[in-house]
């Protein structure tokens, strides 16, 4: 099992964030980050939303940041630890402006990008940005062809609906070959066969956790699917984020586990098929035993999971 970082103050979910995290500035996230990094954390991750509807703070809260500017960030201030989002919203950006921001952030890390697409939940988002809310999935098909295009052809040509393209020059390619790692996430069947047409792993949001092993089986038995290593992601505390971020009670998710309660479920989680996971951010009062905690995650706890 790999771990995931979870860097406090990128955002601020009523379900998840406790009060101490809304003073944690942009140094703390800095030195959070090198430490991370430095104690062997294998991916920090950010989420994304672009602007929030009033109606939706009271939940989803208004502290978002844009997931690739974040990531570029973060990998100039460590050196190993890997940089995602957790999501990108992909129909919300241009293909041709993203696809040269994560090959940039790529080619400056030395390699340390992925990224985790979605096609996003809040419509009053995409009516403020321009953007057609019930043609997004079509949108983020043809989007992802086109950055798969740019990222990987020597003379890149695209002609599709809403973004075309000929007789044009990108560089730099991603430093990872054919292109640095994409993800998708969401849980819809249209998310899955997404997932298993276009990416190398998938982020999971609502689906239970007892049927994970079951969609993974649905990933993988689709047409689109090659048999390429695929990576699947459940953090510790997702399920206490319900749809359109309402809080959920959890028990297995509830921050503060025992070590061998974290041992068992990361263990179980596992079994699914999740290679990836993340502990919630505990009951501390703030950024220095937050960091202690996280050392003894990765000392104490990650040895004893498979």
């Amino acid at each position: 099992m790999k771990f995931l970082f979870p860097l406090p103050h990128l955002v601020r979910l009523k379900a998840l964030t406790q009060p101490w995290e809304a003073e944690v500035t942009g140094a703390d996230q800095t030195r959070m980050a090198k430490c991370a990094d430095e104690w062997g954390y294998d991916m920090i991750a950010v989420p994304e939303h672009l602007v929030i509807p009033n109606e939706h703070i009271e939940l989803s809260g208004p502290h978002f940041m844009h997931s690739t500017v974040a990531q570029a960030y973060l990998a100039g201030a460590t050196e190993r630890i890997r940089l995602n989002s957790a999501i990108t919203i992909l129909p919300l950006q241009h293909p041709i402006v993203l696809a040269k921001a994560l090959a940039t952030a790529d080619w400056l890390s030395g390699g340390r990008m992925t990224v985790t697409f979605g096609v996003g939940w809040l419509q009053r988002e995409f009516d403020l940005i321009g953007v057609p809310f019930n043609k997004r999935g079509r949108i983020a098909n043809e989007y992802l062809a086109a950055i798969l295009e740019l990222w990987s052809a020597e003379a890149p040509a695209f002609d599709g609906k809403y973004v075309s393209f000929h007789d044009v020059a990108f560089e730099p390619k991603p430093v990872q070959k054919p292109h640095l790692p994409i993800w998708i996430g969401g849980d819809s069947d249209a998310a899955l066969r997404r997932a298993a047409k276009f990416a190398s792993g998938w982020w999971c949001f609502l689906t239970p956790p007892e049927q994970i092993a079951e969609r993974i089986d649905f990933i993988k038995a689709q047409p689109g699917y090659d048999g390429r290593p695929f990576e699947v992601v459940h953090g510790l505390g997702t399920n206490r984020v319900g749809e359109g971020h309402v809080v959920q009670d959890d028990p297995d998710a509830r921050p503060g586990l025992s070590a061998q309660e974290l041992v068992d479920r990361l263990s179980w989680l596992a079994a699914q098929g999740v290679t990836y996971s993340a502990v919630p951010i505990p009951p501390v009062r703030g950024v220095q035993e937050y960091l202690d905690y996280a050392q003894w995650l990765i000392e104490e706890i990650k040895p004893k999971v498979p």
